[in-house]
């Protein structure tokens, strides 16, 4: 019974992320034909729409606003537009918790974190794989950080959190890893290092 369990659970472990990726994409997918295809529907004449047109046009409109995110004018209004909802109450709260998370995924990691470190625990043996995230506090409350002070964020395994912990340089080490697989190695617990380690 053992044996069945462990094989129906690394069948499950591989199947899983594809079926929830498909799964997400498929959710994507058919809201954005519901919605838009509803409307252009609406719009069209009969024999100008056809099914997945909704699909193709939110593509194209997600598209244009990166290709017009590039312009000045935009992102002025763009910021105009996130100053505003930065002070209604709860919009401020989801709005800002999606927008930091669309940016660690949407950017390059090397421009969000500085460098992968190691950082040991006060006392023990234990360490805990960290991110640098600032190195100057200068504009910033003083006893947030100063000389010598850095910013590392210790990121918690399979899950979006962590803890920012700011200390003194010397108290970290350089890992030698890219940026990449030193988070895929904590977010994973461990488990994973490097593309195609299991």
């Amino acid at each position: 019974m053992k044996g069945l369990t462990r094989t129906f659970l690394t069948g499950l472990a591989a199947i899983l992320p594809f079926a929830i990726t498909l799964a997400l994409l498929w959710w994507l997918g058919t809201t954005a034909e519901t919605m838009l295809g509803g409307w252009l529907q609406q719009i069209l004449p009969a024999a100008l729409y056809f099914p997945g047109l909704g699909l193709l046009t939110g593509i194209g409109l997600v598209f244009l606003v990166g290709v017009l995110l590039r312009a000045y004018l935009v992102q002025v209004l763009f910021s105009w537009l996130e100053g505003w909802m930065q002070r209604i109450p709860v919009v401020k709260t989801v709005h800002g918790i999606v927008r930091d998370v669309m940016g660690i995924f949407s950017s390059d990691l090397d421009k969000k974190f500085g460098e992968a470190v190691v950082v040991t625990l006060p006392g023990t043996d234990f360490r805990l794989v960290g991110f640098v995230t600032r190195k100057d506090f200068e504009g910033l409350p003083g006893n947030l950080g100063g000389e010598g002070t850095i910013a590392v964020y210790l990121p918690m395994s399979y899950q979006i959190g962590g803890y920012t912990l700011m200390l003194p340089r010397d108290r970290v080490d350089p890992l030698e890893l890219s940026l990449e697989d030193a988070m895929r190695y904590t977010l994973t617990a461990g488990v994973s290092a490097r593309k195609g380690d299991r």
